[in-house]
């Protein structure tokens, strides 16, 4: 265990903000982690933050309390069942890592997640999706600790409450829980994903046949294309997709088609789901700064440290892009970054 007192949180949050926390400990086992949680018991006016790799978080300013993070690592094959092999994985290693892990040894249904930042953990939180793929959909169970009485418990993914980058560990259960390990459900079998339309044109554009398709190259790809439109934190700070795209009902998009008709959309059920990224830069926002925080000019969906900003130069420019959108369109977007 690693437990040091007003320690830099920089390197611990993809924004790259200098923010510091009153203590920070890492566990490595279960064990370790209780002894931290009984000494927080005795003392309850401190504040606890468990956070992950940082790459959904936005620090407004420093942290008075005790930060956690998870030293659990490793991936080990719990058991086969036909088709299916069921992979425990520690919450504290790379998710790109363990896709990187799954595709090299021949196990399939991560491949379309490659390239997320985050860790393990923050998958089963955060229900991370990308190109027609969620978390949701390999996820066989989630192992956590319930911090208030030190058990362990297992849920299974039919409890996990998942929705659109929701869970009920972001929701009615936020808090409770720390993850320990997350079990996926991966097949022996590929049958390549290509629901979403922009992944299904990357593969054509590169001429290759979908019955020749390989999950390796399906990684590669998405890899491509996350790499050009996504900034490099290590160069310039962001954390990925800044906003969740909303989902309206199907009168409020009939109303937004009819002066946009261009507009694209996705069913979602009863309602109809619009990419945030579209209203952000139909407002004007791809490429522009407020001080050092910026929009990325790639992809509008995603804000920048230009430089030297604070996690308040960066909830201004978020409140001013929702204040824009809403005035332009009626929706208000929600924040897919947990601000501290």
């Amino acid at each position: 265990m690693w437990d040091t007192n007003d320690y830099s949180l920089r390197r611990h949050n993809t924004f790259g903000l200098d923010v510091r926390c009153m203590r920070f400990a890492e566990y490595g086992s279960v064990e370790e982690l209780r002894g931290l949680l009984a000494e927080l018991r005795e003392c309850p006016v401190r504040r606890l933050l468990h956070i992950g790799g940082g790459s959904n978080l936005l620090f407004r300013a420093d942290f008075d309390g005790l930060v956690l993070h998870s030293g659990i690592l490793d991936f080990d094959i719990v058991r086969t069942d036909g088709d299916a092999v069921y992979v425990r994985a520690g919450a504290g290693e790379r998710w790109d890592d363990f896709v990187a892990w799954t595709v090299a040894m021949d196990l399939y249904g991560a491949e379309n997640l490659s390239l997320i930042p985050g860790e393990v953990g923050a998958s089963a939180v955060q229900n991370i999706g990308a190109y027609g793929a969620e978390a949701k959909d390999i996820i066989d169970s989630v192992e956590a600790i319930d911090v208030a009485t030190g058990e362990v418990v297992h849920i299974p993914v039919a409890e996990c409450g998942y929705g659109y980058r929701t869970s009920r560990f972001k929701t009615k259960d936020a808090g409770r829980y720390i993850i320990l390990s997350v079990t996926y459900r991966l097949a022996q079998r590929f049958t390549p994903n290509l629901t979403y339309g922009g992944l299904r044109r990357e593969v054509e554009a590169r001429g290759i046949d979908p019955v020749d398709l390989t999950a390796a190259d399906v990684r590669r790809i998405v890899i491509e294309v996350r790499r050009q439109k996504l900034p490099d934190p290590e160069v310039k700070g962001n954390a990925g997709s800044f906003f969740v795209n909303p989902i309206v009902s199907r009168d409020r998009f009939v109303d937004i088609w009819q002066h946009h008709p261009e507009m694209p959309s996705y069913d979602a059920g009863q309602e109809v789901k619009i990419p945030a990224g579209w209203l952000v830069e139909q407002c004007g926002w791809r490429g522009r700064r407020l001080g050092p925080a910026g929009v990325y000019d790639r992809q509008a969906l995603v804000l920048v440290n230009e430089g030297g900003a604070t996690g308040a130069d960066i909830v201004a420019l978020s409140r001013a892009i929702q204040t824009d959108v809403c005035r332009q369109f009626g929706v208000w977007l929600q924040p897919e970054v947990m601000f501290v």
